[in-house]
């Protein structure tokens, strides 16, 4: 390839030529002018500086020459890295005997030319080396520029490489991704009568169960396991994506191991350049966590709700209950009756302490009821239960209870743990009208966490009824939770028992999980935290438990705005032998308080219309610091009337003349006897 000019000028070999004779110079120049670029040197001193500034193809050096000869210069060249491989012509005028000459050759002459110099010989011989130079350098240039060829392409091929490994780790990053989620891409084509996926990607047989190949070999596959109350939505969604071009539907499906499993179906069609259909790309993913928490959080809204609509309730209610036990009470203390008239007392007060277990049992379920936890030993339980049930079970259904050896007490309120297991008996034996066994047994678990049940991990006793009875159907086998739902008979069931279970489970800080299959029975497990090693077991409350009030008889002040609840409670206390003044508001109360009068005792209710029981107490005292004072309420935790003064109790309606009667005590025996 021809050169440039500037790249022949740079290229261009060089002679050094060294001679102290301006004669010899300027001949030697004429002669070899055309062959390089000549470098001019009067002695040796300046010939080893030009050596020092650039490379020569060849050095002419004079032999006898002032200061430094030739020979030296020779010696100084040939001892340099950088100029030793240059080649040295001898220029001599006089000694040709062998002598010298091998001084020459020895010092590092490659040739030798006498003076008068023979200027085809001294041309040929120059010639020679500049041309052996150039060649060296066209080579070297060569190898350079194949070189950086070979390097160019080294690093195209390493970058390709470099990206090619990146573009795998993109798609091993992107295949591992998907993998991990619960997700499968497909593409499908534009016409067939049944699902024919014709590529999928992703978690197909883990999701599924079943591979690509099974589906292309059953084509109906897809339809026959969609569940029966989805087929037709989910059929006809499939058919409107052929003129709407979109498919977005959720089903449930039936898996491999028979069990359903909720997807999202998904679909685009998808076009060429031209805008012509080519096929259906979608994704099909696994939702059936997310319906399971959208369940969960429906429920609890529920229970919410419910909860509110309880706590809401409660106070009337028990308003009412405390009015008609109140009365019932009177007649009973006050009215001669006869053995009938007893009796059908008896059955309306019991009427009336059901409605009380009805209110505790929705406030349990709605969590609203405050619980009292204690050690409970299960034999003692078990035992307790049992004669309970003694005569409720009848003759057919036989009550077989087994404890784990060396049983854990549970923690849980031990009066609601009772109520809970009887509603779960009585229930089992319900499933089994024909009879059978009802089996009981507690074990200890340990529970690490893995997410099956909703508690926290640690060490729970479990106590679970089982029964051979007609089971649940499995759509009924949440709803049965539910309150007021009820797989029984018009008028054989409230639909309270296994809600109460299920709301007492979770407020006592455990679990409560229902497991049946038709025809086979019914297994009803109750999960409760184990009692801390330090914690007694409980014991029946004993009536000498309660505080008692022996002293005199007690002027009070009662004050409630609902009149038949008034009347109740003012007789109640009556009959307890104390004087009973009664205000329908606070405002009429405060007016008695600040007159003449003198009172021993404030007994107020805490909702009233215009001011709340403890807003009455705090005006009270203003006038009578001293004064005892004890709030009734209808409410369902007593404890969350926290504005009260410390001083003051609170009785929860409805009450019977034995609580008032210690509630009474409670307050007046701390207080100062009053004059």
């Amino acid at each position: 390839m021809p050169s440039s000019p500037s790249a022949e000028f740079i290229d261009r070999p060089r002679v050094l030529v060294v001679d102290d004779d301006e004669r010899n110079l300027l001949a030697i120049q004429n002669v070899l002018d055309d062959l390089g670029e000549l470098v001019i040197a009067k002695s040796g001193e300046e010939a080893l500086r030009h050596l020092l500034k650039g490379e020569f193809a060849v050095i002419l050096l004079d032999v006898y020459m002032p200061g430094l000869d030739g020979y030296e210069t020779a010696q100084i060249i040939r001892e340099r890295e950088q100029t030793k491989r240059i080649p040295i012509v001898f220029l001599s005028a006089v000694n040709k005997e062998a002598e010298h000459l091998m001084r020459g050759y020895s010092m590092g002459a490659v040739d030798y030319v006498f003076k008068p110099v023979d200027p085809i010989v001294l041309r040929s011989k120059v010639a020679v080396f500049v041309d052996l130079f150039a060649k060296t350098k066209e080579i070297e240039r060569k190898a350079r520029q194949e070189q950086a060829l070979l390097d160019a392409n080294l690093r195209a091929n390493a970058e390709r490489l470099k990206v090619e490994q990146e573009l795998r780790r993109a798609e091993q990053r992107q295949n591992a991704i998907i993998q991990s989620l619960p997700i499968m891409l497909y593409l499908e084509p534009l016409e067939c009568e049944d699902r024919c996926p014709i590529f999928v990607s992703g978690n197909m047989e883990p999701m599924t169960g079943f591979t690509l190949e099974q589906v292309a070999g059953t084509p109906a596959l897809w339809a026959d396991r969609l569940h029966p109350d989805d087929r037709g939505r989910v059929l006809t969604a499939l058919e409107e994506r052929q003129q709407t071009g979109r498919f977005s539907v959720e089903y449930r499906w039936r898996c491999a191991d028979d069990t359903y499993r909720d997807f999202h179906d998904q679909a685009v069609l998808l076009r060429d350049p031209a805008g012509r259909p080519i096929e259906f790309a979608g994704t099909l993913t696994d939702v059936t966590d997310r319906k399971s928490l959208e369940s969960q959080l429906v429920h609890a809204q529920k229970m919410d709700a419910i909860g509110k609509l309880t706590g809401g309730i409660a106070h009337d209610f028990n308003n009412l209950l405390a009015a008609v036990i109140g009365g019932l009470g009177m007649i009973e203390r006050r009215a001669a009756l006869d053995e009938e008239q007893t009796k059908i007392l008896l059955m309306t007060k019991r009427a009336a302490e059901q409605g009380t277990e009805l209110v505790r049992r929705l406030l349990a379920f709605a969590r609203r009821q405050k619980l009292e936890p204690s050690a409970i030993e299960l034999q003692s339980l078990s035992e307790a239960v049992a004669e309970l049930l003694t005569h409720t079970l009848g003759g057919l259904v036989q009550l077989n209870w087994r404890n784990e050896d060396r049983i854990w007490p549970a923690f849980a309120d031990q009066a609601q743990l009772e109520l809970a297991l009887m509603n779960l008996i009585i229930n089992a034996r319900d499933a089994m009208p024909h009879g059978g066994a009802i089996e009981v047994e507690a074990h200890n678990r340990s529970y690490g966490g893995d997410g099956t049940l909703d508690v926290e991990a640690g060490d729970y006793v479990v106590i679970s009824v089982s029964d051979t009875g007609h089971g649940i159907a499995p759509e009924q086998l949440e709803k049965v939770l539910e309150p007021f739902f009820t797989t029984k008979e018009v008028g054989k069931g409230t639909g309270l028992g296994l809600s109460m279970v299920y709301g007492f489970a979770q407020q006592s800080g455990g679990a409560f999980r229902l497991q049946s299959k038709v025809g086979k029975g019914t297994c009803a497990e109750l999960w409760l935290p184990k009692a801390p090693d330090n914690l007694a077991a409980a014991r029946e409350p004993s009536n000498k438990d309660r505080p008692v009030w022996n002293g005199r008889s007690l002027r009070i002040l009662l004050v409630d705005d609902h009149e038949e609840v008034r009347r109740a409670t003012a007789g109640m206390l009556e009959d307890l032998g104390h004087e009973v003044i009664e205000a329908r508001e606070g405002q009429v109360a405060l007016e008695l308080v600040s007159g003449t009068g003198h009172y021993d005792l404030l007994v107020t209710d805490y909702a009233m219309p215009k001011q709340s029981g403890t807003d009455l107490i705090r005006q009270v005292r203003k006038h009578r610091p001293d004064l005892p004072s004890l709030i009734i309420t209808g409410y369902a935790d007593a404890e969350a009337i926290s504005d009260r003064p410390a001083d003051v109790c609170v009785l929860s309606k409805p009450f019977d003349i034995n609580e008032m009667s210690s509630a009474i005590a409670t307050c007046c025996l701390a207080a100062p006897a009053q004059g």
